[in-house]
């Protein structure tokens, strides 16, 4: 149950106990007030006390009940949605600082190269639910310089496309496998195309930076692209944000994964399916030497669900 120091939630016109809040939720679940006065081991008529005390406070009934039934009202349905994540997440709260107090919570900063964490929510959802002592904090990784941030200790885990052949990185599950597309300006030669192919890339500019690994970087473009000499020439960028400029006003072309299509779908933009390139395959990574219980738990996780396929 809640903390006793958290028993009162208030608003401008209701003032209700959390633990009425748990009997209404309960008497919503069982629908039978001898029941549910014997899970909470409370008397039933303290059940009734405080639905009667609730439906004054809102003004309406909750439940329609007589001698032989127990049912809820609309309105009584629609507190019950509303209520049931706000109980979950006090619960969540309370216990994650009972975990940190004894020194067992904390956070698991995950760092993305990949624009759509919102795709991968079934992971976060799934390691929240498993260990709601460790918060997950997300952020966007630069890819101009992928692995400072887990050398630095600025992030616990890094999701990165492979291969990663670095030797105090430790390579984990694969999270997600995606086709390639090839982004160009909307007035661009290609953009009428239908599809790209490798053959295409030499003949026109691609991106690339100075500060991650050469093999890193050419296995974006593809390592079959790359040792047939076709990636062509290139532009170093700065950041993402120079990246879709430069490939907006038409200096340069970008090979990316299939998501990039829908998070950057600009009018500037045209995105044109690669038929003959492997997916990419992203998986986590993380410092060898700082590996915690909180990384083991997280891609334990993955390798259960398994990989995101796009």
């Amino acid at each position: 149950m809640c903390n006793a120091a958290l028993t009162t939630v208030l608003t401008d016109e209701v003032d209700v106990e959390i633990r009425d809040i748990e009997i209404f939720l309960t008497l919503a679940e069982e629908l039978h007030f001898g029941r549910t006065a014997a899970r909470l081991h409370i008397s039933v008529a303290r059940v009734s006390q405080a639905i009667k005390k609730q439906e004054r406070a809102i003004g309406a009934l909750l439940f329609d009940r007589d001698n032989r039934n127990v049912r809820l009202t609309a309105v009584g349905a629609r507190l019950r949605d509303d209520l049931i994540p706000v109980r979950d997440g006090l619960r969540a709260g309370l216990q994650r600082a009972r975990l940190s107090a004894i020194g067992t919570g904390g956070a698991l900063r995950v760092g993305s190269l990949l624009l759509s964490g919102y795709d991968l929510e079934r992971y976060w959802a799934r390691f929240r639910e498993r260990h709601p002592q460790w918060e997950i904090q997300l952020s966007f990784a630069p890819f101009v310089d992928p692995f400072a941030g887990l050398r630095r200790g600025d992030i616990d885990v890094l999701i990165a496309w492979l291969p990663v052949e670095e030797p105090d990185l430790t390579v984990g599950p694969t999270i997600t496998v995606e086709r390639r597309v090839l982004g160009v300006s909307a007035d661009h030669a290609l953009s009428t195309r239908p599809a790209a192919s490798v053959g295409m890339l030499s003949d026109f500019c691609h991106p690339t930076t100075e500060s991650a690994p050469k093999y890193w970087v050419n296995s974006f473009t593809s390592a079959r692209a790359s040792q047939e000499g076709r990636t062509g020439r290139t532009h170093v960028v700065a950041n993402t944000e120079d990246l879709v400029h430069l490939t907006a006003t038409g200096d340069i072309v970008t090979v990316q994964p299939r998501h990039a299509a829908r998070y950057w779908n600009r009018p500037d933009l045209r995105w044109l399916p690669i038929t003959d390139m492997s997916p990419l395959r992203y998986a986590l990574v993380w410092k060898t030497s700082t590996e915690t219980d909180a990384i083991r738990e997280f891609a334990g996780v993955v390798r259960e669900l398994g990989p995101r396929y796009e």
